[in-house]
């Protein structure tokens, strides 16, 4: 069998970056070179359903062993990874026996991971660490949980004397754009119960997450030569800054945590003419999200009034907190509780201060919280992952499976 460390190495020298400027599905036809790869590595395991559909969701079942009812559950991953650096010819570095210190990941770039920028590296002494060479991102957002399902699948296949009930596995593209699970067939799917494993480090269990939207703002400005231009001007850019300076500075990424929700400014493009904001807007709590809604509606309003009516806004909601999902089931949560314990893991129960697929998923009718696969910094060239930990999320995955056959 091969192992963890090596599906995962594989699995990441595909370039599946998704695009949320393409209208298509899935927003890249790279995404699917490795969803066909994940395909042909099922059947040759024999699971002989496995399957890629036209809208690129992998999909594939093992059908239980024991004559009792037991509920179906599922194991999803998404197989793109984000566009917000450069994820094509990603050069892995294999750190064997870390011995605590910063690592070197780039000498030209004069590029370190730095043991007092992220202290919790201290907590992987004595093991092998993934990291990038400082040029891309590593990947690990998701392929580490790609790699997790498929090592435990191949293990399941290779060992009929195992007890399970039916297993679903299930491959999404999409997932860093939002758009993960827009055409994900529920009920072609066939799970009762879903774990995704998108989390972070060792020991996170989410069934909390933001609500979430987009916000989209056009200034028209009026650009007049400006030695002429007094009384005449509007200067669009101006204004895009003048909105941004009324929305709460503390409510900013860089000045939240735990429950605490936020405003942030993703992009900004503009001339005197001209200027586009883009805001992705976040609160766990329904109603403090709603007032974020209304708060940048009313910015948008009274500039409107103040300049004229030379702003649009275009404002969208992405998902919501599944927690009022899964709550209800909350035996999936005591499972996942007790399959980390199984393998010697401290679950460590946490609110997702972002979004997965598991989010939409328990909204379509599969309660579906979310599993550590491993990784830390993600969306970034400091991205790294432990492989002792994917180790040991193969090993929930397996527990998981075996106390659903249990019940």
């Amino acid at each position: 069998m091969e192992s963890v460390k090596e599906k995962f190495l594989r699995y990441i020298s595909f370039d599946t970056q998704s695009d949320p400027e393409s209208e298509s599905q899935p927003s890249t036809a790279k995404q699917l070179a490795l969803s066909m790869q994940l395909v042909q590595e099922l059947h040759d395991m024999g699971i002989t359903d496995a399957a890629l559909d036209k809208d690129g969701y992998v999909m594939a079942s093992i059908p239980s062993n024991i004559k009792r009812e037991v509920p179906a559950i599922g194991f999803i991953a998404h197989v793109d990874t984000a566009p917000d650096a450069p994820g094509n010819d990603i050069k892995p570095q294999i750190v064997e026996n870390y011995d605590g210190r910063d690592i070197l990941l780039n000498k030209e770039m004069d590029l370190y991971l730095r043991v007092k920028d992220f202290p919790e590296m201290l907590q992987y002494k004595g093991q092998t660490l993934i990291t990038t060479d400082g040029t891309t991102l590593l990947g690990a957002d998701d392929k580490a949980g790609v790699a997790e399902i498929m090592c435990a699948a191949e293990y399941l296949m290779s060992h009929p004397e195992i007890p399970h009930g039916p297993i679903k596995i299930g491959f999404t593209p999409d997932e860093e754009i939002g758009r993960g699970v827009d055409h994900f067939d529920v009920e072609k799917f066939g799970a009762k119960y879903a774990y995704t494993l998108d989390g972070g480090q060792i020991g996170e269990l989410e069934y909390e997450n933001f609500n979430a939207a987009s916000a989209k703002i056009f200034i028209q400005g009026c650009n007049i030569h400006p030695g002429y231009a007094k009384n005449k001007m509007v200067n669009a850019m101006l204004i895009a800054m003048e909105l941004n300076a009324m929305l709460p500075v503390q409510q900013r990424p860089e000045f939240t945590e735990h429950y605490e929700g936020f405003f942030h400014i993703i992009g900004f493009n503009g001339t005197v003419e001209t200027a586009t904001l883009q805001y992705i807007i976040r609160d766990h709590d329904m109603e403090l999200f709603n007032q974020k809604k209304a708060l940048m509606t009313s910015c948008v309003d009274f500039l409107n009034t103040k300049y004229g009516n030379i702003i649009t806004l275009e404002l969208k909601d992405q998902y919501y907190n599944m927690r009022e999902e899964v709550e209800p089931h909350y035996h999936i949560i005591d499972k996942a509780v007790k399959a980390m314990e199984l393998a010697g893991i401290k679950p460590n129960i946490k609110p997702i201060r972002g979004g997965t697929d598991g989010a939409r998923l328990s909204f379509m009718g599969l309660p579906c919280p979310n599993l550590f696969a491993g990784g830390h910094n993600f969306h970034g060239k400091l991205e790294f992952v432990p492989v002792e930990s994917m180790e040991k999320a193969v090993q929930v995955i397996l527990n998981l499976i075996s106390l659903y056959a249990a019940e």
